[in-house]
């Protein structure tokens, strides 16, 4: 027997309410992707350690890439609503943790707790807006969740230098509770109104913690090679030697259990592994960007925390309206593939310039430059969302778009490793813990220009890779018939 749509009974004005309640939700978790780079500088100076700082990131991404395809199969088990109120409990709780935080480690551990609830909160929300929205009205309130992220990008980077800056950095973490309030009382009796869709799951509890377990031995060998230990050292060898020998059990694993956290059925496409790997490899140099380039602006032109989380804007907006316009124009191109090999060479281009002009190009020139760069990788994103899920049947829609997106999050997590460690290797990263602006004159400044050449060269090559695994990626033609699994698995991913 076919199953029931779970959209199907419901009125404009139910589909509306519960469809607000949950970019409520939403905008919660996009604005925290947002607003903390910016603050980074003022943390690092503020608790010490400067070296951990990408690890501010790094943990709430780790925890978050690890739960995200467990909150979906819970939420078919369990219920979405208790599930999605789950998952922003988690997450307020991880910013109570953040913002009292007294030592980086405890900032460290309370972003980790924080990613457990983060995971579920955009993949639930963009669940339930599949539940009640049928998938011939779905382009309609599109337009609405790329405002949200549009508000987030804008907001956040903003919000954040100026809190630092001006206020405390432990506002960027208590401004989540007031929004988080917002969003669950909007929506606690909103989602009561949503219809049961229980689906029987296994839960890959084993393979998201190997997938903790050796993305944070990759990690700790990256933050600590070449500062707190020579790369030949022991320790570091016996991390990265741990670390291949946790991937070999972990694709071990993946490839013996039922509903693996990352579906080996799936990857076996090669639209979808190709795909997936562009994404993971263009997503790291995209998040490298976006974390580092305050840092970049405060250590080689000087600004101020404030001035710097504006100087984020352009990059957030560039990357939206990329995303827009690639969604848009998918359809309307003679080769979607094409756009995102040409857009992509243009992102190739920006950042050999800034590569090549780090420290001496004005801001102005700098921003124009981040912004095309945000435009051509925000083209990527929605493109090869769309061209994954082309390519496989309706029921694996659901699998293939999860693991599109897992990897994209493990990308930001390694991005930010790798990059982060060029950083540390210049030794100008810990001279934020001596406060943030000895670090804007003369010879710091030219150290700071060096140091962040190598990091968009290393951006480009993340770029370049990830445009090599695409142009071996075969277009196949568009499907326009809306199939029933659709229904059941909805492919809303910006």
């Amino acid at each position: 027997m076919g199953e029931t749509s779970p959209h199907d009974g419901m009125t404009q004005a139910e589909r509306t309410r519960i469809v607000v309640a949950v970019l409520l939700v939403m905008m919660l978790a996009a604005l925290d992707q947002t607003i903390v780079s910016p603050a980074l500088p003022t943390i690092g100076a503020g608790l010490g350690d400067a070296a951990y700082l990408s690890w501010i990131i790094s943990a709430y991404f780790l925890t978050a890439t690890a739960v995200t395809p467990l909150y979906g199969k819970i939420a078919d088990i369990k219920g979405r609503r208790p599930v999605l109120l789950a998952a922003v409990a988690i997450f307020v709780l991880g910013s109570i943790a953040c913002a009292l935080a007294p030592t980086m480690l405890a900032l460290i551990l309370g972003r980790a707790l924080q990613g457990l609830g983060g995971g579920g909160l955009i993949s639930l929300a963009q669940t339930v807006i599949g539940d009640v929205v049928a998938p011939r009205d779905r382009g309609r309130y599109m337009i609405y969740i790329s405002a949200v992220w549009a508000t987030a990008s804008i907001a956040g980077p903003v919000m954040g230098g100026v809190f630092a800056q001006h206020l405390n950095w432990s506002m960027i973490f208590w401004i989540n509770l007031p929004l988080a309030g917002a969003a669950v009382a909007v929506s606690w009796q909103t989602l009561k109104r949503l219809p049961p869709v229980h689906r029987p799951h296994k839960l890959d509890f084993l393979g998201a913690g190997l997938v903790v377990a050796a993305t944070t031995t990759f990690l700790l060998a990256f933050t600590w090679g070449g500062s707190a230990y020579a790369w030949a050292s022991p320790v570091i060898l016996g991390l990265l030697g741990l670390t291949a020998a946790l991937i070999s059990v972990t694709a071990w694993h993946l490839t013996r259990t039922d509903e693996a956290i990352i579906p080996m059925r799936v990857l076996a496409n090669p639209v979808v592994m190709l795909s997936t790997l562009c994404v993971f490899c263009s997503t790291g140099g995209y998040i490298g960007i976006s974390v580092f380039s305050p840092l970049y602006f405060e250590l080689a032109y000087g600004l101020d925390t404030a001035a710097s989380g504006l100087g984020l804007v352009g990059f957030m907006v560039g990357t939206v309206l990329g995303a827009n316009l690639g969604g848009r124009f998918m359809t309307r191109v003679p080769s979607y593939k094409a756009m995102v090999l040409w857009t992509g060479l243009g992102g190739l281009i920006v950042v050999a310039l800034l590569a090549l002009t780090a420290g001496w190009l004005t801001f102005a020139l700098v921003e124009v430059l981040i912004f095309l760069f945000g435009m051509s990788i925000g083209v990527q994103f929605p493109v090869c969302t769309v061209a994954v899920q082309n390519a496989v049947e309706p029921s694996d829609l659901g699998a293939a778009t999860a693991t599109l997106s897992f990897m994209r999050s493990l990308g930001s997590v390694i991005g930010i490793a790798v990059l982060g460690a060029v950083l540390l290797s210049q030794g100008i990263v810990q001279s934020l813990g001596e406060g943030a602006k000895a670090a804007a004159h003369a010879a710091d400044q030219a150290a700071a220009a060096h140091a962040f050449s190598i990091v968009f060269g290393m951006t480009g090559a993340m770029l370049l890779l990830g445009l090599t695994f695409y142009a071996f990626v075969e277009e196949q033609p568009l499907r326009g018939r809306v199939h029933r699994a659709e229904a059941q698995h909805p492919p809303i991913e910006a």
